[in-house]
């Protein structure tokens, strides 16, 4: 029987296992914004997770990340490559955790999304 998200994140202990659902949940969100199926690269994958994090909390998406572990988008491919060894995910190929790295920073890009 396959794993769920949260159960990925208990046994991977690194961040809350809210955080392995909401990456599971953004990678479908993400999709659905660009209106298609199959693969993103992880920089595309890490702004599709803020955009969702922006829907869902508004203000408080840095306050519920954060409280979940995640402070970079380096996080984020921590997660996207726990589920990938757990086949919740699949990766490409050319596909590295390094395409996480530095997407954007999370504090800046979410203070940005609110200034006027």
């Amino acid at each position: 029987m396959p794993k769920t998200p949260e159960q990925v994140g208990k046994e991977h202990g690194r961040y809350s296992p809210a955080a392995y659902r909401f990456v599971y949940e953004g990678l479908g969100y993400t999709l659905q914004k660009l209106g298609h199926t199959g693969h993103v690269t992880g920089q595309t994958l890490c702004h599709g997770l803020l955009a969702l994090a922006l829907d869902r909390w508004g203000k408080l998406a840095l306050t519920v990340l954060n409280s979940w572990g995640i402070h970079t988008t380096r996080d984020f491919g921590q997660i996207v490559w726990a589920l990938i060894q757990n086949q919740l995910m699949t990766a490409q190929p050319g596909d590295s955790i390094d395409d996480f790295n530095n997407a954007y920073d999370l504090k800046a890009a979410i203070t940005a999304a609110f200034r006027f």
